[in-house]
């Protein structure tokens, strides 16, 4: 198989860029070029006139906890400054973008709608298109693949669970590159935006990644980026998701479950591609620290049959059946979410998420075919 070679690579060598440009950068640790040089210092390295840095949730470092507040602060690497997109403000201001010519956009995603590089990205895209700078992403592949039929929902009501792990309607796991969902919104949402993608070359939708470098402190493997979607969705009841642990999301626990009766219940389901294993662990971190937690460890066998947000619903209306006295709804903190409140809503979509996958009501995965035809004229991969 070939080396699939980042946006961030070609954009390098592009002999029609103008080097003397004033160039900002969005950016963060996990973002090489393939000879495995930091994005930004390869840039400086190669006479771009780089002059500031701006970083997403989890900080320029990509190990700030998830949903910590994050400084501005100067970067070790270039002394650049680095204005923080995850502190006081989600979206640069006129004043950040005023000695700014050309904004460039280049972070490794999940292919998750609640992470929020993403969101980052759009809102970006808001104030390039305000101050009226040209906006250039480096696309990257999506780690977990870009088969379209592989996506997973459900769409996100826009209406009531609008939110920073998810603005606009798009499924869960969205098979998209960054890439082709910028160029999506700038079709549908954003207006008079100068936009431009460097695609990803030698890279086709039915691949997955091997070469995954960790994206923040609790998505350090393709193995946990594969489950993600699903798993994710624990941040909304009072289960602990692994962090704590040296598998976060790839396992999940609480005092009050029956691991060997919820394997079994699981098991009764038949679900594809997953093979599930009675645990038990102490978090050192998140909830339940330090306390025995009692649950399942997973694997992804067969990746292109296993479709993790139905397994999380499913793994969810499993503990609903099992321990319903236990199981409650999880406030989770976060900067942008000082309350936690409404969490499942925002990281499912959908408004009452709770109450419905308490009551056994029928959450739909399945993505429609109109949403398939809408973006297919933004795709830029086969």
């Amino acid at each position: 198989m070939q080396q699939v070679i980042s946006g961030i690579d070609i954009f390098l060598q592009d002999p029609k860029v103008n080097k003397n440009s004033r160039f900002a950068i969005v950016t963060n640790n996990a973002s090489f070029t393939s000879d495995r040089i930091l994005s930004r210092l390869a840039l400086v390295e190669k006479g771009f006139n780089l002059v500031k840095i701006f970083s997403p949730e989890h900080g320029i470092s990509v190990k700030g906890a998830d949903g910590s507040y994050q400084k501005n602060s100067i970067d070790i690497k270039t002394a650049l400054p680095i204005i923080s997109l995850y502190g006081d403000r989600l979206i640069p201001t006129e004043e950040d973008l005023k000695d700014i010519d050309i904004v460039l956009f280049d972070i490794p995603d999940v292919g998750c709608r609640f992470y929020t590089y993403l969101w980052t990205m759009t809102y970006v895209m808001e104030a390039c298109a305000k101050y009226n700078k040209p906006l250039i992403i480096l696309d990257r592949p999506n780690p977990i693949g870009g088969n379209l039929e592989m996506a997973e929902g459900p769409m996100l009501d826009e209406k009531n669970c609008a939110s920073f792990i998810g603005r606009w309607s798009i499924p869960i796991r969205h098979s998209c590159t960054l890439g082709e969902l910028a160029a999506y919104f700038s079709k549908k949402k954003i207006k008079g935006l100068d936009l431009k993608v460097v695609p990803v070359k030698t890279w086709s939708r039915g691949q997955i990644t091997n070469d995954f470098y960790p994206t923040s402190p609790a998505i350090q493997n393709i193995k946990t980026a594969l489950v993600y979607p699903g798993m994710g969705l624990l941040e909304g009841i009072n289960a602990n998701e692994g962090r704590g642990t040296d598998k976060p999301f790839l396992q999940f626990g609480a005092p009050w479950i029956n691991a060997e009766e919820l394997q079994g219940e699981i098991e009764n389901k038949k679900i594809i591609g997953i093979e599930i294993k009675p645990c038990s662990y102490l978090p050192t971190d998140s909830l339940y620290k330090n306390e025995k937690c009692y649950g399942v460890e997973l694997s992804a066998t067969e990746v292109n049959k296993f479709h993790p947000v139905a397994f999380g619903v499913h793994l969810i209306s499993s503990l609903f059946k099992l321990f319903p006295h236990e199981i409650k709804e999880r406030a989770y903190i976060t900067n942008v979410n000082p309350t936690g409140g409404g969490h499942l809503d925002k990281l499912l979509g959908i408004k009452s998420a709770f109450e419905l996958v308490r009551s056994n009501a029928s959450i739909e995965t399945n993505v429609s075919d109109h949403w398939r035809e809408e973006i297919a004229n933004s795709l830029l991969y086969h």
